[in-house]
């Protein structure tokens, strides 16, 4: 754990970008963007005695990079774009003729890219981090300049050297580690969970009250949008398992069974699985916590609003609610797949979702952990298998089910009294972290394991 208080901004979890993965893709975009501007920064003698750029991905990045297209993401940050400017279809065109190569303009010099500069290396390499990227500006035989950076999940990134990837140097007006610390902080300054939120948020980013609802609000329209073109969007989604998109079917089908008990569960499906198909597909989405998680909460919100018919005041507190989950997670345990496996990606989220749903209904915050709680401890060793790589099977249903476990956890959180909830979140996030510790690296991110391994049966 942590021993500095969480500083983690709310834009900084809930983060737009392309799919299908936030630690594969958005993460080495970020990457090799700073690299970029770090080359920018050097002096043009020492550019002169450069011939080249090599990158070198090791351990999950190297593992199943290529079906996250990594190494599309990597030419994209060099090439100066962003996640959230990013154009998918200009973002899925990268590198498919290898005869191409792409011009990085550094300064007066120029140095082509093309797939034989990216090396996915299958050798261990001694790193603290699962994700590690080597960038290395290269001179005949010699390294002119290098640097290492670490994608720990979320699209959260590390360069070597630094401390954290939280705003370590920020101070917050209310700061804790815990959920224990967090309510002791609501308690002694009489705050609802969403005003000490808020006025953490206002003391990291500078903004106004004004500027960070509007951008959460900004934020829950990408969400609902990647919903909205995964229920309209057919076909067959990119990679070798060519899986066909089961979004609009469903809609379609809760839809006629609108009179139906059923149709609840049909739609919220159709939700989740729109957005994580859109992931899949390498749309816009936004990372909840992660792009592989990136349909759970999108489902959920999506169906407060439309079907609950919750105001944006109210989606606005859920997702203060889900980001103080969120932080707590990536604090003390991880939300990285190649860390924690599926448990940290779609457990987080589904933690996430059921605080959300909890806190829109009005219930106190000892609410809000027990539903948290309960959404984490059944997702508990879930492994990280995709096969092919493909952020497709099994995470795209997995997205559905998260949820609807994140619904269930918030009814059996507010049916009786959160104080009799015997196991804490605190003590439930212990748990996530030693599990991911124990678990083999086979069944984390790497498809080495697990249904990764039923591939030739697809």
């Amino acid at each position: 754990m942590n021993n500095s208080p969480i500083t983690t901004s709310i834009f900084d979890l809930f983060k737009v970008g392309p799919g299908p993965s936030s630690s594969h893709t958005i993460g080495p975009m970020k990457a090799a963007f700073d690299f970029l501007e770090r080359l920018r920064q050097l002096s043009e003698s020492t550019l002169d005695n450069a011939d080249s750029i090599q990158m070198y991905l090791y351990g999950s990045l190297s593992a199943t990079g290529k079906g996250h297209g990594t190494d599309r993401a990597l030419v994209a940050g060099l090439l100066g774009w962003q996640p959230e400017s990013t154009d998918p279809a200009a973002l899925l065109a990268l590198l498919k003729d290898p005869a191409v190569t792409y011009p990085v303009q550094v300064g007066e010099r120029r140095f082509q890219l093309g797939g034989e500069h990216i090396h996915f290396e299958r050798k261990k390499y001694d790193s603290p981090y699962a994700n590690t990227v080597v960038f290395r500006l290269v001179g005949g035989n010699s390294t002119v300049f290098e640097e290492e950076y670490y994608s720990i999940g979320g699209g959260f990134i590390l360069r070597k050297g630094e401390e954290t990837a939280d705003q370590a140097n920020r101070l917050v007006p209310y700061p804790y580690q815990t959920m224990k610390e967090l309510k002791e902080q609501l308690k002694t300054h009489n705050l609802t969970l969403e005003e000490l939120m808020l006025a953490n948020e206002i003391a990291l980013s500078g903004r106004s009250a004004k500027e960070i609802n509007n951008r959460i609000d900004l934020i829950l329209d990408f969400m609902h949008k990647a919903v909205r073109r995964g229920l309209r969007h057919t076909g067959t989604l990119p990679g070798s398992i060519k899986l066909r998109r089961k979004a609009p079917l469903l809609f379609q089908q809760a839809r006629g069974l609108a009179q139906s008990s059923d149709s609840f569960l049909i739609f919220l499906n159709s939700y989740c699985l729109a957005a994580s198909e859109e992931n899949a597909a390498g749309g816009i989405v936004v990372t909840a916590p992660t792009s592989g998680a990136s349909g759970v909460i999108p489902g959920l919100t999506y169906l407060a609003k439309h079907h609950f018919h919750y105001d944006k005041v109210t989606l606005r507190a859920g997702m203060w609610a889900a980001a103080a989950i969120g932080f707590l997670v990536k604090h003390n345990a991880s939300i990285s797949g190649a860390e924690m496996g599926c448990m940290g990606e779609i457990g987080t989220a589904s933690a996430m979702g059921a605080a959300f749903l909890t806190y829109c209904a009005g219930k106190p915050i000892e609410a809000v952990e027990a539903a948290a709680e309960i959404g984490i401890e059944h997702h508990l060793g879930m492994t990280c298998d995709p096969i092919g790589g493909y952020v497709q099977i099994p995470c795209i249903e997995r997205n559905a089910m998260g949820a609807v476990k994140a619904y269930n956890a918030f009814l059996l959180a507010t049916a009786g009294t959160p104080a009799n909830q015997k196991i804490s979140l605190d003590a439930v996030i212990k748990v996530m972290k030693a599990t991911g510790r124990d678990m083999s690296t086979k069944y984390k991110e790497t498809s080495e394991a697990g249904l990764a391994l039923s591939a030739t049966e697809c």
